[in-house]
């Protein structure tokens, strides 16, 4: 059964999974789907049919918009933005969405902003305060504004190579002792 703080709104037709905590001021939409064992922190807002996979970590402050699709076992950290219009203007009655897919695994450091129409590949990591404007490629580190390669990582996030090649292995010697 999902915990739901007293200031949370969670409006009806909004699914949540088995233990799946939602903190305060937090807001989900209706139509919108948090698979279990996941973690919404304090003000995050799960807009309409935005999906978020089991076991996620939303951290506080942060909107996953109409056209994000969220995977498994994701983190996103504080205030980390996603966006769902590539042409924003306040007067367009009209607009259409521009899907967002974060993949298995992907971590989004702290303040990073995820521009619409991109894929984050399985287990990539964007660094803190980065600005992805392209895909990301499964294991790939990016940082900076706009978001470029900085390396890639293990499952568990630990840097295994600095080159522009992704590495034949991406496991760390933690990863092949588990």
């Amino acid at each position: 059964m999902p915990f739901v703080h007293e200031t949370a709104i969670v409006e009806p037709g909004a699914q949540l999974g088995d233990d799946t905590s939602v903190w305060h001021h937090a807001h989900v939409r209706n139509g919108a789907r948090v698979g279990t064992g996941c973690v919404l922190g304090k003000n995050v807002y799960i807009d309409v049919h935005a999906v978020v996979g089991d076991r996620c970590k939303i951290q506080n402050n942060v909107s996953v918009y109409h056209g994000v699709t969220i995977g498994n076992d994701v983190f996103v950290g504080p205030s980390a933005t996603f966006t769902n219009d590539r042409v924003p203007r306040a007067f367009n009655a009209e607009w259409d969405v521009t899907p967002t897919v974060v993949n298995d695994g992907a971590s989004i450091g702290a303040n990073a902003t995820i521009v619409c129409g991109v894929t984050l590949g399985e287990y990539c990591m964007v660094a803190a305060g980065a600005t992805v404007t392209h895909d990301v490629q499964p294991y790939q580190l990016v940082r900076g504004t706009p978001a470029r390669h900085a390396g890639w990582v293990c499952r568990n996030g630990h840097v295994v190579s600095r080159g522009d090649a992704a590495p034949s292995d991406t496991a760390c010697a933690e990863c092949r002792s588990e």
